[in-house]
């Protein structure tokens, strides 16, 4: 609801795209933890694209955001068709841990106002610090009420986490914890609406009930056409921002992705979502986080995401009133302070002085430009830096000729018997791992091991 209202639009369009997408990336995607949804960066650039529109022309807005989003995505399905995907193998290591980290930091920093409990100042244009600092100099009081509940949500979440991994308990200590401390703050009255009409501490808010409808865009060529730069840019965003929360998490999981398929599912699911009411949307840092932290291990639970979601609109958007802010804020403190691995961002750091440079060029590209500037600096000095090394891995095969010479084999020379003898020149790194690959299936050819 939170994106959508940043887009500018009606909040259950983004109810709808956590359903619609959630579902349909999951089907088609490779990621076994990668959940799709609304995401700031995509709402910030919906809003812009958008802002052509004036305010009473609500309907007309929404139209062109179906509409963006049948375009946009056409343009990942494209990418994936022609098999594009494969260059993000060129995004090294160190910009997904600046990504993920700078990530980490703004997740963590979007939540400071829900945690004290004071409203958010400024507008989606502004940038985050300055909103934050906007909130907090010249904001509501802090409400004492919403950082005892953060304060005890954080430490409720800690104590089961921990018993959680100490008896190996199924993974459902986040959910227990937003239900047990909802209900705690209820049997309070901190959600009862007062005599003056607002509760003691900020709510989740009146979720509308509801499923979306198949619904057609309305076309126009001049809408298209002001829409066309938007919809490549939210395409070319939406794929590096899921691909990279993709490839971050499977490197912890230890997961091999196919990049061409999950842009064609990034595509499809949006594709999607643009007739069936949705705000586009791309992978989630913060619900693939939790995912893959509540011990996820298929691409299912992403449909099952999407199943809860839809179940909660339709038989509990009363009791949505009743989350408090401050608890949401609280579990997505914990989440933003796990993304951050230290001990791989200090062996990036000691591993070389460029690895260090993109790492820290990217975590100050998102904090001072935002995140979907840091994916398009860090994968253009990935591709500057490290693409040219690719070129230079050279295998060639050996043979020890009659005068125990070891030489490359030339094409007369007879094939080795007993053993093959291989030489690799060049620097092994993530963009050679394909070209490495290959040479690995050639030595299982030439052993008859294939």
């Amino acid at each position: 609801m939170a994106y959508a209202l940043l887009a500018g639009v009606d909040p259950r369009y983004g109810l709808y795209s956590a359903i619609v997408v959630t579902a349909a990336a999951s089907i088609f995607g490779s990621s076994s933890h990668l959940i799709n949804g609304p995401t700031s960066a995509i709402s910030l650039v919906v809003f812009g694209a958008l802002s052509i529109f004036d305010p009473g022309q609500s309907i007309e807005a929404a139209e062109a955001m179906f509409l963006l989003a049948t375009m946009a995505e056409a343009v990942q399905i494209f990418i994936a068709v022609f098999r594009l995907g494969d260059l993000t193998r060129y995004v090294s290591e160190s910009v997904i841990l600046g990504f993920m980290s700078a990530a980490a930091l703004l997740l963590a920093l979007g939540q400071v106002g829900n945690a004290l409990g004071v409203r958010d100042k400024g507008n989606g244009a502004q940038h985050l610090l300055q909103r934050l600092w906007l909130s907090l100099t010249a904001g509501d009081p802090v409400n004492a009420k919403a950082v005892i509940v953060t304060l005890a949500t954080l430490l409720l979440a800690l104590l089961l986490r921990s018993l959680v991994r100490r008896y190996k308990l199924p993974q459902f200590d986040l959910l227990a914890v937003l239900v047990v401390v909802s209900v705690a703050v209820y049997l309070a009255g901190w959600t009862t609406v007062g005599p003056d009409g607002r509760t003691a501490i900020g709510i989740a808010g009146v979720v509308p009930a509801g499923l979306p409808g198949p619904h057609i865009p309305v076309v126009t060529l001049h809408t298209a056409l002001d829409l066309s730069p938007d919809a490549v840019a939210i395409a070319f965003l939406g794929l590096l921002e899921a691909l990279a929360i993709a490839k971050s998490i499977a490197n912890k999981s230890g997961q091999r992705l196919d990049f061409n398929r999950q842009c064609l599912a990034e595509g499809l699911a949006n594709f999607t979502g643009g007739f069936f009411q949705c705000l586009p949307g791309s992978g989630s840092l913060s619900r693939s986080a939790i995912n893959f932290q509540a011990g996820a291990a298929t691409r299912f639970s992403g449909i099952i995401t999407a199943a809860f979601v839809a179940i909660a609109v339709i038989l509990l958007a009363p009791l949505a009133r009743y989350v408090p802010k401050a608890a949401l804020a609280a579990l997505l403190l914990l989440t933003a302070a796990r993304l951050i691995d230290l001990k791989r961002v200090a062996f990036t750091i000691r591993a070389s002085r460029m690895d260090a440079g993109v790492l820290a060029v990217t975590a100050v590209s998102a904090i001072a430009f935002g995140l979907d500037q840091a994916i398009l600096i860090g994968v253009a000095l990935s591709i500057l830096l490290f693409v040219p090394r690719a070129a230079k891995l050279k295998v060639s095969e050996l043979i020890v000729d009659e005068q125990d010479v070891v030489r490359v084999k030339l094409p007369a020379d007879p094939a080795n018997h007993g053993f093959v003898l291989f030489d690799l020149e060049g620097e092994l790194f993530f963009g050679a791992a394909p070209e490495l690959d290959r040479a690995f299936a050639r030595v299982r050819r030439e052993t008859g091991k294939e």
